[in-house]
Parts: C-alpha cells; structure tokens; sequence
C-alpha cells in the first residue's frame, strides 16, 4: 500500500508540476449528456457477447455541477458440448451448447459539486455498485469532502478532493463475523489534456481506506483516450484497474483426497486486481 499511495503522489505532483499556470475559461452551463456504447459479438465457432454502456447527465451552473453516471459491462460466452453416435462412416452429429455471464459490472453515482473559490470546492454524492464476479453483491457509498482546483484551462485541467464516506458493502460470499458497514476516508483525482481539437486524454484515480481497518483499501485508476469524428461523435479507449487489498471470498465446493465430493465449502479469496478494457462509440449532446 505504500507503493501505491507513493506513486499516486508523485504522478500528482508530475500533472501539477507540469500545468501550473493559465488563465481560466468560462463553464459551458445549462445542460449536457454524454453516452457511450460498446458491443462485441463472435459467432460461428465460438459464441460470445460483450455489452458496455455509459451515460453522464451533467449540469453545469457559474459556481456549480451536478451529475448522474449510469454504467454497466455484461459478457457472456457459450460452450459447445459435441458428440456423434454410430459409427466413423455413419454417424449422427449431436450439438447442445450452455451460455454462462462471465462479467457484469453495474453503477450508479450521483454527484453535486459547489466552488467557495476558483481554487477550493466542496461535494457530495452517493454511489451504488455490483460486481459479483469480484464478490461484490452490492457496495453503496455516500461520500462528502473539499478539494482543490489546480489547473482549469480549457485544454488542461486538474482537481484533487478529499472526503469522509460511509460504505455499506454486501458480498455475494457472507464471511462470518466481518461487518460490511464503515466510515472511510476518500482521496482523488480528475485530470484532463486536450492534445488539439480531436485528442482527450483523462486520468482519474479514486483511493478508498476503511478507518476501522487501515489494511482494508480500494483503488480505481482510469486512463482513458478518446478521440473526435465529429461534433456529436468520437472513439473511446478506457483501462480502468480495479484493486482491493482485502477481496471478496468465493465458495468452493470441497473434495476428499479421491475427487468424492464432501457437500462442504472452502471459502477462497478472490483476486486483488481486476482489469477492464473497453473501447467505445461516444454521444455527445
């Protein structure tokens, strides 16, 4: 955990270092929506369906933003069980397949930003998350802290906030005598470069601690590049890490030592990190 949190800080201070100076633009108000949606399909062979989809309601006032994010990621593949019966010259080919979910990830967030000044902030928000396949059956947060204003250009831009949160967390796997319910603390950041009018690259890192637990923290980093067709229209490539020092257990079943099933389980920890990838059609209204 020291590595991390060392690393977040010097790549804050490497963005600060290197945006320190400009002249503030104007907001954009009134109202604004961006919507992103991702699809893969194979047939044939091999079956499989991966579906991505985002969206952000924004709105922006002088001194103000609110915002609502929807997102979900939903992927399912098929397995094919072939046999023939008869004989190598005469036989009758005999196909059945199983589809099975191999991710889902849903959210939901609600944010409300307010500036004291051009360089300090207040916010709020509440958020609501189930990823079953990294144990998580449902995680709701609400969240309210400061932050500060680095950098707001219309090509660059830097934020970093901090802010006391409240999680109450359900796994799919229940662990005896573990509460899913805590205060935390919340450390980010939200960095955005325009390389020309078509290239948006943005960073955003979320650090999670549990104060009762020190040792029980989450990190979210984003990188993300998206790239213009049109005024209403661009490209979107995402890598989000997903890290969580104290995961979620899974239930497996058990066997003696001859492979007979016992009908008992075996509490397994999932694994810390999850990487998702994810290119994208985005919406701009």
């Amino acid at each position: 955990m020291r590595n991390v949190r060392g690393a977040a800080l010097v790549c804050a201070g490497l963005i600060v270092s290197g945006t320190a100076t400009a002249a503030d633009e104007p907001p954009k108000l009134g109202w604004s929506d961006q919507a992103e949606l991702s699809y893969v399909l194979t047939a044939g062979n091999s079956e499989s369906t991966t579906l991505g989809l985002k969206n952000e309601l924004k709105r922006t006032w002088e001194a103000a933003t609110f915002s609502f994010k929807l997102a979900a990621i939903r992927a399912e593949s098929s397995t094919f069980f072939r046999t023939a019966v008869g004989t190598p010259d005469s036989f009758v080919f005999v196909e059945d397949k199983e589809s099975a979910l191999t991710a889902e990830n849903y959210l939901a967030a609600l944010r409300y930003d307010r500036k004291i000044t051009s360089f300090f902030f207040w916010y709020g928000g509440t958020s609501w998350e189930r990823n079953r396949f990294a144990g998580v059956e449902n995680r709701e947060i609400v969240e309210g802290g400061v932050g500060n204003i680095w950098v707001d250009r219309d090509d660059v831009k830097f934020k970093t906030n901090y802010a006391l949160t409240y999680t109450d967390q359900e796994d799919v796997v229940e662990v005896p005598d573990q509460d899913g319910a805590f205060a935390g603390v919340r450390l980010g950041w939200d960095y955005l470069h325009r390389f020309g009018a078509a290239t948006t690259y943005v960073n955003t890192l979320i650090l999670d601690d549990n104060l009762e637990d020190t040792s029980d923290w989450r990190a979210d980093m984003l990188n993300s590049v998206t790239v213009a067709m049109n005024k209403r229209l661009a490209l979107k490539a995402g890598l989000k890490w997903l890290y969580d020092a104290q995961p979620a257990f899974e239930a497996v079943p058990l066997q003696d030592a001859l492979g007979t099933p016992t009908g008992e389980i075996a509490l397994v920890e999932l694994d810390n990190l999850d990487t998702i990838f994810t290119t994208s059609l985005v919406v701009n209204w």
